[in-house]
C-alpha cells in the first residue's frame, strides 16, 4: 500500500471530530485492507507494534529536527523558529518539504511497509554511530515523502499522531467492518448496518474482550475476519501482557456490602504497584505493570521467588508490588519505590536499598487453562493452595470474607495501620473482566478525593523558581480518547529533591515533551501522570471538561500507569453528582 494512501485516511479522521463518522471512515479502509498490509493497524495507532511489545521507538523531537535538517538543507535553528510559531512538529515537517519538492523534479512514491521497515530498525540500534544510523533511516523518509507524508512520519515517530482515534473507535470499526446488522449470524463478507441493541452488546464485548486479552488489533483482526465463533477462540496467552480489571470507588464498608452482596471479600488494598506475573509453558518468566511495560530485568529477585514458592507449570496471577525498609522492614509508600519500574542499573544495589514485596491476589490462568469465567471465590482459593507464602519475598493478599460490617471495619483499620491505602470489595461469584472498570470490584480508601490525571501544560515560575516550571495543567481523558483539562495544580511539590517529589524533578521529565511555547506557558506532550488530592470538583466554563478542581495537589508520579488509566470524564462527572 502506498503511504499516501495511509496519508489520506489520517487527514480524513483528523478533519472529521465525530467519534461515528471516524468509525466509518475507518471501517471503510479497512474493508480495504489486503493480507500484506495488515500492520497498517499498528501504523493506525501511531505505533510500529501492538500495545504488549516492550519495544520503544526513542525518538525524541531534537532528533526530529536533526533528520528535518537533513532532509530539507535548513538548519536546524530555522526549524525549531517554525516548532515555535506552529507547535506542531508535524505541520513544520509538511511546509518544509512541500517546499523543497516545489524546487525538485524527482519524486518517489514511499509504501507502509517501507514506513515500518525504518520505523521497526530504530529501537534494534546499539553501539556507536547509533544517532547517525537513526538520522538516515528518518532522512530516507523524509526525502522520499511528500509533505503530508512527512507530517505523519514525524508525528508517529514522535507518539504525537493526533487523528483522535482511541482504541474504542478501531474496536467499533473492526465490528462495523466484518458483522452483520439484525443478525444472530455473523460474516466476514458483508459490510454491517444500523446494529440492533442485542447484537451491537454481543459483537462489541465479544471484540473488546479479545483485545484485552491480546492487546494486539492485528490478531483481533485477523480472527474477527472469520467470524465471531473464531473472534471467541482468542485465549490468554502466559508471556503477553493483558489489560488489568479496574474497580471503582465505594464510600463505606455499609455501601460496599450494598454493591457487592453478602457475603464479600475483603482485601488489603496496598500502597504499591501492580505486577502481572506471567509464566508460560517453557517456564520463561515475565513480569509486566498495568500500562502493559515488561519490568522483568528490573525485578530480578521476583523471578526467583516464584520459581521458589510457586509449584505450577503455568500461569498467570495478579499482585501488588509493595516497598519495605530493609532494616526496620516497615512497609513504605509507592514514591518510595517508584523508581525501580523505571531505573534498568545498579539494580543489585536497589534490591538492597529498595526491597519489595509480591502481594498476589488473583489468578487468570493455570496449567494451560484460562480462569477468567470462573467466579473470584473458586479464582482465589486455588491462588491460596498454589503459593508457599514467604514474608518480605512473596504471599497471598491479606484477605477477610464475611457478612459482618465490624469485622470488616476492623479489617479496614488494620490496613491502614499496617501502611496499606484501605481495601478491596470483592463479589464472590463474579468473573474476571480484563480492561474492564468494573462495579463488582470495589477501592476503599480514607476520605481524601483523589484522582490520577495527565499534565498536558505548564508554566514557568518567578523569582525562586525562575527557570523551572511550578503551575501544571491537569487534563482527564473522554470516552473518545481526548484530553480535557479539569484545573491547574501548583502546590504539593517540593523545594528540595531530597524532601520528595520536587519542582525541579517534575520539570525534568516535563522538558523533553514540550510541544510549544509561548512567553511563560508551554503545552506538554500527554506523558507524565500524576495523582491528585483536591478539596472538591465543581462546575466550570473555564476548562474543556466543564469541571474544575478546587485546592488540587501535586502528590506523586504515576509511572506505572498508563493513558488509559488516567481519570475518565465520566467518572469525574459521577463524583460531582
Amino acid at each position: 500500500m502506498d503511504y499516501q494512501t495511509l496519508t489520506n485516511l489520517y487527514e480524513n479522521l483528523e478533519e472529521n471530530p465525530s467519534r461515528l463518522k471516524k468509525t466509518e471512515i475507518l471501517s471503510d479502509f479497512l474493508k480495504t485492507l489486503k493480507k500484506d498490509d495488515l500492520e497498517t493497524i499498528y501504523l493506525i495507532q501511531g505505533k510500529a507494534y501492538p500495545d504488549y511489545s516492550e519495544k520503544e521507538l526513542g525518538i525524541s523531537e531534537k532528533l526530529c529536527i536533526k533528520a528535518l535538517s537533513k532532509a530539507s538543507g535548513l538548519s536546524s535553528d530555522i526549524i525549531i523558529e517554525h516548532w515555535k510559531k506552529l507547535g506542531d512538529l508535524g505541520k513544520v515537517a509538511e511546509q518544509i518539504i512541500n517546499k523543497k519538492k516545489q524546487n525538485t523534479l524527482f519524486s518517489e512514491k514511499i509504501t507502509t511497509k517501507k514506513v515500518l521497515e525504518n520505523i521497526k530498525k530504530l529501537p534494534e540500534l546499539e553501539g556507536k554511530g547509533t544517532v547517525d544510523k537513526k538520522l538516515s533511516l528518518i532522512s530516507e523518509l523524509l526525502t522520499s515523502a511528500s509533505g503530508k507524508e512527512a507530517k505523519y512520519i514525524i508525528r508517529t515517530l514522535i507518539g504525537d499522531l493526533r487523528i483522535g482515534v482511541a482504541s474504542g473507535t478501531i474496536r467499533d470499526s473492526i465490528i462495523k467492518t466484518f458483522f452483520k446488522a439484525n443478525s444472530r449470524e455473523d460474516t466476514s463478507k458483508k459490510p454491517l448496518g444500523v446494529l440492533d441493541s442485542e447484537n451491537k452488546k454481543k459483537f462489541t464485548q465479544a471484540v473488546q474482550e479479545a483485545y484485552d486479552k491480546t492487546s494486539d488489533f492485528l490478531l483481533v483482526f485477523e480472527k474477527a475476519s472469520r467470524g465471531i465463533k473464531e473472534l471467541k477462540k482468542i485465549k490468554l496467552n502466559p508471556g503477553h501482557p493483558m489489560r488489568q480489571m479496574l474497580a471503582l470507588k465505594a464510600d463505606s464498608i455499609e455501601d460496599g456490602f450494598k454493591r457487592v452482596g453478602k457475603p464479600a471479600a475483603f482485601e488489603y488494598k496496598y500502597d504499591g504497584f501492580r505486577m502481572l506475573i506471567n509464566k508460560d509453558d517453557k517456564g520463561e518468566i515475565k513480569l509486566f505493570t498495568r500500562r502493559l511495560d515488561e519490568v522483568t530485568k528490573q525485578f530480578p529477585e521476583v523471578v526467583q521467588y516464584i520459581n521458589e514458592h510457586i509449584k505450577a507449570k503455568s500461569f498467570i496471577i495478579e499482585s501488588e508490588a509493595i516497598g519495605f525498609d530493609p532494616k526496620t522492614k516497615k512497609y513504605k509508600p509507592f514514591e518510595a519505590i517508584s523508581q525501580r519500574i523505571r531505573r534498568k542499573h545498579n539494580i543489585n544495589q536497589l534490591i538492597k536499598q529498595l526491597p519489595i514485596e509480591i502481594n498476589t491476589f488473583d489468578i487468570l490462568y493455570l496449567n494451560g487453562k484460562s480462569l477468567l469465567e470462573l467466579p473470584f471465590k473458586k479464582r482465589t482459593s486455588l491462588m491460596r493452595k498454589l503459593i508457599k507464602p514467604y514474608k518480605h519475598k512473596i504471599r497471598c493478599s491479606h484477605q477477610i470474607i464475611t457478612s459482618n460490617e465490624k469485622e470488616a471495619q476492623d479489617f479496614y483499620k488494620e490496613a491502614l495501620k499496617d501502611n496499606q491505602e484501605g481495601l478491596m470489595i470483592k463479589n464472590l461469584t463474579s468473573e474476571y473482566s480484563p480492561g474492564a472498570r468494573v462495579g463488582h470490584m470495589l477501592k476503599l480508601k480514607p476520605a481524601e478525593n483523589e484522582l490520577d490525571l495527565v499534565i498536558t501544560a505548564a508554566e514557568y515560575g518567578k523569582g525562586k523558581r525562575f527557570g523551572i516550571l511550578s503551575s501544571f495543567t491537569l487534563s482527564c481523558k473522554d470516552e473518545q480518547g481526548n484530553f480535557l483539562e479539569i484545573g491547574k495544580a501548583s502546590t504539593g511539590l517540593k523545594e528540595k529533591e531530597e524532601l520528595g517529589l520536587s519542582y525541579q524533578e517534575l520539570t525534568n521529565k516535563l522538558l523533553p515533551l514540550v510541544t510549544k511555547e509561548s512567553g511563560r506557558q508551554v503545552t506538554i506532550k500527554p506523558k507524565i501522570i500524576v495523582r491528585i488530592i483536591y478539596q472538591n470538583i465543581q462546575r466550570s466554563p473555564t476548562y474543556k471538561s466543564g469541571f474544575a478542581l478546587r485546592f488540587p495537589r501535586i502528590t506523586i508520579v504515576r509511572d506505572d500507569m498508563g493513558l488509559h488509566d488516567i481519570a475518565k470524564l465520566k467518572e469525574i462527572a459521577n463524583d460531582y453528582n
